[in-house]
């Protein structure tokens, strides 16, 4: 597979995730029977007329990028990596905006943003953890949590970091301390990785699923990966009923197992993103993974422009997007 150009692939990420986002916050805690039951047989197929608004997933990833970005500036002033340091500190901005908290820093970027500062229903985990004030590390868990608060959020660490894996890991053990809570945004940002270098999927995610499995606690991150593979060759067009059985979502292993098999099925953005979002689960998780990877693969022309016309915070991911394509140009040198 041809790569994507480096800017296209992000923009593609990152407006993809936002699609599927904010679709899926459409029937986010219905199930699928009050979907059908809302919009028909097939559940829904598009955005209402008025559009649609992200939820913390695209609003951590956006602060996930900008932390990078920082992280970027001060590594090439100082030449020492912060970039956990540079992570904990947006997400305590993001928190800022949430109404939660005190440390919102000197202002500037993503938290002046006005579109940001709403509640869309933050996950429990990544409040508590934020306002607890004491950044998670995989050798000192803050909880025994696994939700998937650290895989949604996880998509810019794909796109330019040099370790994704590793990364990825640090930046949900941030809040998020049970195995499969980090090691499957590990896994994540590993397959984003190796899809903007021009990997097929289905060996992007067999060799994300061997970079976890050194880790301590990786049963059920490599399990829920090698179960959507097979999965997909069981049931190569895909269904809510077929992704009942890989769970509903909610924690990180399940949110990954889903979005990674309707990426595989799904014959078009399209119809991957409603088969992730169609179900009884966390649809506005599973629809906002599945965006970012088949964003990351096909870049910007892969997600329909009338679906990006319709996310009221649109501009303000296409902006982070630019910022950290311009950061982190493959030409200018290092990533954290």
């Amino acid at each position: 597979m041809t790569p994507a150009a480096f800017g296209d692939a992000v923009a593609g990420c990152l407006l993809g995730g936002a699609v599927g986002d904010a679709l899926g916050a459409v029937v986010e805690f219905a199930s699928l029977d009050e979907i059908r039951r809302r919009f028909g047989p097939a559940g829904l197929v598009d955005f209402p007329a008025d559009g649609g608004h992200i939820t913390d997933d695209t609003q951590m990833t956006l602060f996930t990028a900008e932390g990078l970005i920082r992280a970027r500036r001060r590594y090439d002033t100082r030449r020492i990596d912060y970039a956990d340091v540079e992570l904990w500190s947006a997400y305590r901005r993001w928190l800022a905006t949430q109404g939660e908290g005190k440390n919102g820093g000197d202002g500037g970027g993503l938290i002046d943003e006005p579109v940001l500062r709403h509640r869309r229903a933050p996950g429990n985990t990544c409040l508590s953890a934020l306002i607890g004030n004491e950044p998670g590390f995989v050798e000192r868990p803050v909880n025994n949590s696994k939700g998937c608060g650290g895989v949604m959020r996880v998509a810019p660490v794909g796109l330019v970091a040099r370790d994704p894996s590793g990364l990825g890991i640090a930046s949900a053990a941030l809040t998020h301390g049970h195995p499969s809570g980090y090691l499957a945004a590990g896994a994540a940002a590993d397959v984003i990785a190796r899809l903007r270098a021009g990997q097929e999927l289905r060996p992007a995610v067999e060799a994300a699923a061997g970079s976890v499995s050194t880790w301590a606690g990786h049963e059920e991150t490599v399990a829920a990966l090698r179960g959507a593979r097979s999965l997909a060759e069981q049931e190569p067009v895909p269904t809510p009923e077929a992704v009942a059985t890989l769970g509903q979502g909610w924690v990180a292993e399940e949110a990954l197992a889903i979005a990674v098999y309707c990426a595989l099925t799904g014959a078009t953005f399209e119809a991957a993103v409603l088969a992730a979002i169609n179900h009884s689960g966390d649809s506005d998780s599973t629809g906002a993974i599945t965006g970012n990877l088949l964003g990351a693969a096909g870049g910007r022309s892969a997600v329909p422009e009338q679906w990006i016309t319709a996310v009221a915070e649109r501009a303000v991911v296409e902006r982070m997007a630019g910022a950290l394509s311009a950061c982190f140009d493959p030409s200018s040198g290092s990533s954290p």
